[in-house]
């Protein structure tokens, strides 16, 4: 706006009568902005809709002119910011269409202020993409395109909005670099993909069976495509050239990816090209072209020659109601109005005045007489006159050198890509001929192996490949000299680059010609400013000149009447002394004007100085505003900052009370009675929890003494709430595994803790009570939940080391003899059977005890085996310490190692009662099958807790492990019998239904049935029960031998 203010200022008449409005006040600026958004705003709200139906063109031609006026994209995208398009797809779908519009056709700014939406362009496609039809997945689909064709112009801004480029200037984008024109293309690819992609989602979402291209729907998803059409046909032109310029540069095996890419983008977009030409809606908007039927051959270099450029006719719109659409000529004017050149010629005049006199005080002759001082304007404005037609007619005659030498320059290059051109079909036809002449001379070689004798052909061949030398001689001649014609061409392309240079030199002569004359005519005013100073003292000196010559006069006056003597020659005085006096009376009017324009050039001058004063003043004003603005600001944001701060403390703090306060209610939750927990477990907890107070009362001390700490602050109070709420839900866990007495003064610590806690974070959410915050009281609860942690920790862990080794020897030697006392009474029973029983039960009982003692063998050897590699395992490890030492150092292993033996023992015992029932009939097959699997199991844990410590290598552990199949299989066998057995027996119970009624037999159906459900539903909750006597199980035995706190230490 200040630089058409100027230009105004300058020029005495403006031209553009539609620059009026802009030059006026603040006021009419705003009225003009205000009508332009309101009018864009419409504008856009009328093409953006919901209604299914095609975008009309005079409202996407009016958002295309606003984005010209406003050199920008700021309004469009501040309107369309304001619409749902993330919740209507139609609405989104006919964004894109406006917005590829206005990529086309819009302000090239528009692409660099769209950038600034690619994320919110991005999310909205991934967020449309999850529809697998309707406009969804096309809505996604083009974001996608739009986002690609953004990306692509900011890589190669060179490139317009609507791709329309001629040859040259697709060779200067490149650089002459293979490497740019080898990525250009890939880029290009991509671009076309894209374009492809969207093109087959459209059709493929029409109903081709109907003509959908004459319905309002049909239209509305059509009619993106002519954007479309126009981009997908510039884009495969340029491809098709660049294809041609790399495979001039690089071999084609490097280019075999990007001919397969091409040879697929070609049949696509063939076929839609030639589909979109049969649609309606089509033939009536654009005349859309034909690719050839194959391909071009990009092996063949002269194949570039026969490639046709496919161009789009959009045919001229008729003027209609609807199309018109009226634009203020006032917005579409260009500001940036050139000075014109009389402008420039008149502002001398216009400075210093016309370099004539307007003065004429001879009403005789209308002479006008001439100072010096308009001698010297007039010099000055002569040599300027003559220094401008010179400047200028050294500009024009430049300008035409500088337009003749690029025609020049043109009509060489055309010369030399012709050349380039007749270069390669020669160098073209030099190959062919080179390998057809290798052709011949192979063949003359096999025709003289085979055919010596047939002289005539020989003379033949030999004539051929005289032709043949003579033809490739030709043409090396004229590849020579089409190499020397390129030699000359690169000469006269040097020529004309010195040309240009010359023609450079001289334009930058012309510019310090100007600069000379600049500062000539800056000395000019300085001279006359002297002139004018000296000019005042001459006219002061003539005034005093005239008053002297006027009192000479009355003097003369009286001696002419004293002297009659000498009356001739006085008169003669008298009339030189007139003819000076009118002189002088000329010469003082004409000083008194020239004071008078002086003045008054003072005057103007004083004026612009008052004028450059009051800007300075109110500009100074405006930056003393702009920084007290500036100030302000920034205390708002440091104040808004700490309340932000204070604000996530707060936050921090809240959330840290509700998750104390969560855990203090789930302890009268019943739910929580089944959860448990160990002592040792909760005694790290309740340190780990001492630490977090100390961290924290740290943080707050920090804070206290710097506010902008607090990350740390609330990270430590983050992870106090974690530590002390796991505190109390392990403490209230851990008392459900002690005494009911111990329970209560647990279950209180925790509670007090809780309150602690809580009392502890109120503290710090009061700003005067954030400084003296104690949590003194909360580290006393915690150190006394430690030590009854301490005191319910396991009696078992503060075993002397010789109580442990001692009770390790005991469990081995009472397995052993378990063993051996179950081995014995087996024997024992399977006598008293064989002298009682008879038949099918002697048989099975027989079978049933013989299985039996096989497993207390296997088991026998099994614990042999055990001590064997456990006395291995004590003298490897123990080194120069004792064997109860070593017990007591490894007392997790020794504590598992002493539990199997338990359980070997223990299910050996229990097997021999289970088959002692058996033999006497009172006892459950199941039972005995049951007793086999806990003695498999049991053996497996003496396994697995003797290979912890023992060596890959040893031959005990070999041994052990041979045992331990022994026993599996032995378990096999004792199962196996006692199915056999059971099977065998219910044979003999055979059902005689005989004697009964059919009422009977619906009775005893009934009466199964019901037994059936009793059954089921004992079994469900039979298993149901032992799944809770198994997770019991492994609580106590978790508990009794510190697998929580193993687990912990492991974690």
């Amino acid at each position: 706006m200040d630089r058409v203010k100027s230009s105004m200022q300058q020029v005495p008449n403006p031209i553009p009568k539609v620059l009026s409005r802009r030059t006026g006040g603040a006021n009419s600026l705003e009225v003009e902005k205000e009508n332009f958004e309101r009018s864009q705003a419409v504008s856009i709200n009328k093409a953006i809709n919901t209604q299914e139906i095609a975008v009309k063109e005079k409202h996407a031609r009016t958002c295309i002119l606003g984005t010209h006026h406003e050199k920008a994209a700021h309004t469009f995208w501040a309107a369309v910011n304001r619409l749902p398009l993330s919740s209507n797809a139609v609405l989104c779908w006919k964004f894109c269409h406006v917005f590829h519009k206005l990529l086309r056709d819009g302000h090239p700014n528009v692409i660099k202020d769209s950038m600034k939406n690619k994320a919110d362009l991005t999310d909205m496609s991934r967020m449309w993409g999850h529809l697998s039809e309707g406009y969804g997945k096309l809505c996604s689909i083009y974001l996608k395109l739009l986002i690609t064709k953004m990306e692509f112009h900011i890589k190669n801004p060179r490139f317009p909005g609507n791709l329309q480029m001629s040859n040259r200037q697709l060779d200067e984008v490149g650089e002459n670099d293979v490497n740019n024109f080898f990525q250009m293309t890939v880029e290009m690819f991509d671009y076309l993909e894209c374009e492809l992609n969207l093109f087959l989602a459209v059709f493929s979402s029409l109903d081709m069976s109907r003509s959908v291209s004459v319905t309002a729907a049909g239209q509305c998803r059509l009619a993106p495509l002519i954007q479309v059409i126009l981009d997908s046909s510039h884009l495969y032109d340029y491809t098709v050239k660049l294809l041609f310029k790399l495979h001039s540069c690089l071999p084609a095996e490097t280019l075999q990816g990007h001919r397969d890419r091409f040879q697929e983008q070609f049949k696509k977009l063939k076929s839609l090209f030639y589909r979109s030409s049969n649609l309606q809606y089509f033939k009536r908007l654009i005349q859309i072209p034909q690719l050839p039927e194959n391909p071009p051959n990009f092996l063949r270099a002269s194949a570039l020659s026969e490639h046709i450029s496919p161009v789009v006719v959009i045919p001229a719109e008729s003027s209609s109601p609807e199309s018109e659409h009226v634009v203020e000529t006032e917005d579409l004017v260009d500001t940036d109005i050139p000075p014109q050149p009389a402008v420039v010629e008149t502002r001398f005049d216009d400075l210093f005045g016309a370099a004539t006199d307007p003065f004429n005080f001879n009403s005789q002759n209308g002479m006008r007489r001439h100072d010096d001082k308009d001698r010297l304007i007039q010099q000055l404005t002569a040599e300027i006159q003559a220094l401008k037609e010179e400047l200028e007619t050294f500009r024009i005659e430049s300008g035409r050198l500088c337009q003749a030498l690029r025609g020049r320059v043109s009509e060489l290059e055309a010369e030399l890509a012709e050349q380039s051109h007749l270069k390669q079909q020669a160098l073209g036809e030099s190959e062919f001929l080179r390998a057809e002449l290798d052709d011949l001379r192979r063949v003359k070689e096999d025709t003289e192996k085979e055919q010596r004798s047939l002289t005539e052909i020989e003379n033949m061949d030999k004539e051929k490949a005289q032709a043949n030398e003579q033809r490739y001689t030709k043409l090396k001649e004229k590849y020579t000299e089409l190499v020397q014609s390129h030699a000359d061409l690169l000469r006269k392309n040097a020529e004309v680059t010195r040309q240009m240079t010359v023609a450079r030199v001289a334009q930058d002569e012309v510019d310090s010609v100007r600069r000379e004359m600049q500062e000539k005519v800056k000395a000019a005013q300085d001279a006359s400013e002297q002139q004018e100073k000296a000019q005042l003292e001459q006219l002061q000196g003539l005034q005093a000149e005239l008053h002297s010559s006027r009192t000479e006069l009355e003097t003369l006056k009286g001696s002419v009447m004293s002297s009659q003597k000498s009356s001739e020659e006085i008169s003669t005085q008298l009339s030189a002394l007139e003819l000076e006096k009118v002189e002088l009376v000329a010469s003082v009017s004409k000083k008194e004007a020239e004071l008078a324009s002086i003045g008054e050039e003072l005057e103007r001058v004083q004026n612009s100085l008052a004028t450059g004063r009051e800007s300075g003043v109110k500009a100074a004003e405006a930056l003393q505003n702009q920084l007290n603005e500036k100030e302000s600001r920034e205390q708002a944001l440091e104040a808004q900052l700490e309340a932000q701060r204070w604000g996530a403390l707060e936050g921090a703090l809240e959330e840290a009370g509700r998750i104390i306060q969560d855990c203090l209610s789930q302890l009268d939750d019943p739910t929580h009675i089944s959860c448990t927990s160990s002592a040792d477990y909760l005694l790290s907890r309740c340190q780990a929890a001492v630490e977090c107070v100390e961290r924290l009362q740290a943080a707050r001390d920090g804070f206290h003494a710097d506010s902008t700490g607090v990350s740390e602050l609330v990270q430590a109070v983050t992870q106090f709430a974690h530590l002390v709420g796991d505190t109390i839900i392990q403490g209230s866990a851990t008392s459900h595994m002690v005494p009911v007495d111990q329970a209560d003064v647990l279950s209180s610590s925790v509670k007090s803790c809780g309150a602690e806690a809580l009392a502890l974070l109120a503290q710090l959410r009061d700003r005067a009570t954030l400084a003296t915050a104690d949590s003194s009281k909360l580290k006393e609860v915690l150190e006394g939940i430690k030590a009854t942690a301490e005191k319910l920790r396991p009696r078992g862990l503060e075993l002397k080391q010789g109580e442990l080794g001692e009770m390790v020897e005991q469990e081995m030697a009472s397995a052993s003899e378990a063993v051996e006392s179950a081995a014995a009474r087996i024997e024992d029973m399977l006598n008293k059977s064989r002298a009682v029983d008879t038949g099918i039960k002697m048989e099975v009982n027989e079978r049933i005890l013989a299985s039996c003692t096989d497993l207390m063998a296997a088991i026998k050897v099994l614990v042999l085996s055990s001590k064997d590699l456990q006395s291995d395992i004590v003298e490897s490890g123990r080194g120069a310490a004792s064997m109860k030492e070593f017990y007591a150092k490894n007392s997790r292993w020794t504590e598992g190692l002493m539990s199997a033996s338990k359980a070997v023992g223990w299910g050996a015992t229990v097997l021999v009662d289970a088959a002692d029932m058996v033999v006497q009939g009172k006892g459950k097959f199941e039972e005995l099958m049951v007793c086999s699997h806990e003695i498999a199991a049991s053996t497996a844990q003496l396994v697995a807790a003797s290979k912890v410590k023992a060596d890959k290598g040893s031959p005990n552990l070999a041994r052990l492990q041979q045992a331990s199949r022994g026993v599996t299989q032995a378990t096999a066998g004792v199962v196996a019998s006692t199915k056999s057995g059971k099977s065998q027996i219910e044979e003999t119970d055979t059902m005689d239904f005989s004697s009964m009624t059919l009422t009977q037999i619906k009775r005893q159906e009934m009466d199964a049935q019901v037994l059936v459900l009793e059954l089921e539903t004992r079994l469900q909750k039979e298993r149901e029960r032992l799944g809770e006597l198994r997770k019991k199980h492994y609580e106590l035995a978790g508990v009794a031998e510190g697998w929580g706190e193993q687990e912990e230490g492991t974690g």
